[in-house]
C-alpha cells in the first residue's frame, strides 16, 4: 500500500468514525451514567465489532450479506427496531435514576450489539475496503497497514465521546439538564431507528 493511498484511507476513516451515529450517542450516554474508567468497556465493544466488520468486508463475506436481498432488508429493520426500543425506553424513564447494567459484560454486549445491528455502517466498511484494498496484492499484507490505523481511530474518536459523557456527568448541571439531555439522547436513538427503516423501505 502506497503512502498516498494510506493517508487517503486514513482521512476518510477519521471522517467515518468521527460522524456522530449510534455508537457516539451510547458512548456518550454510558460515559454520563457510570463514568471513568468503568465507561471505556464500550470502546472496547466498538473495537471489536470495528474488527469482525474489517475482516468480514476483506474477505468479502460483507458483500455476500449486502448483496443479499432478504437478508440485508431483515438485519435493517431487525437494527431499526432495536435502536428505537431503546430510544423509546430511555425517553420514557429519563426522569427517573439511570439503569445501566451493574456488570461489566453487560455494558460491553449492549455497545456491542448496538454498533453491530446497524446494517449501513457494515454497508459502509464495504464502501471502504473496495475503494483502498488492492484486489491483485495479497489481503494480509494490505491489513497491516489498514487495521491499526482504523482501529487506532476508532478508539480515539469513542474515547472521546465516552470522556464527554463522563465529563457532563460530573458536572453540576442539575437534574433538569441531566433529564432533558437524557432525553436528547434518547431521541437521537429513535431517530436513528427511524432513519435506518426508511432506507431499508425505500431502498
Amino acid at each position: 500500500m502506497t503512502f498516498e493511498l494510506w493517508a487517503a484511507f486514513a482521512v476518510f476513516w477519521a471522517l467515518f468514525v468521527t460522524t456522530p451515529g449510534p455508537n457516539a450517542v451510547n458512548c456518550i450516554t454510558v460515559g454520563m451514567h457510570v463514568g471513568l474508567p468503568r465507561a471505556f468497556i464500550t470502546v472496547g465493544a466498538i473495537l471489536l465489532q470495528a474488527l469482525l466488520f474489517m475482516w468480514a468486508a476483506a474477505l468479502g463475506l460483507a458483500a455476500l450479506i449486502v448483496t443479499t436481498p432478504t437478508l440485508f432488508f431483515v438485519l435493517q429493520i431487525a437494527g431499526a427496531a432495536l435502536l428505537v426500543w431503546i430510544g423509546l425506553r430511555a425517553f420514557l424513564g429519563a426522569d427517573r435514576p439511570p439503569v445501566v447494567p451493574d456488570q461489566a459484560g453487560g455494558l460491553f454486549w449492549r455497545a456491542f450489539w448496538i454498533a453491530t445491528i446497524n446494517a449501513k455502517s457494515l454497508a459502509g466498511y464495504i464502501a471502504a475496503f473496495s475503494q483502498f484494498l488492492d484486489p491483485t496484492r495479497p489481503v494480509i499484507g494490505q491489513m497491516a497497514f489498514i487495521m491499526p490505523t482504523a482501529l487506532s481511530l476508532t478508539a480515539l474518536s469513542y474515547a472521546g465521546f465516552t470522556t464527554l459523557g463522563a465529563v457532563l456527568g460530573r458536572a453540576a448541571l442539575g437534574a433538569v439538564f441531566h433529564t432533558a439531555f437524557r432525553r436528547v439522547m434518547a431521541v437521537c436513538f429513535i431517530g436513528y431507528g427511524l432513519a435506518l427503516f426508511a432506507l431499508a423501505i425505500v431502498a
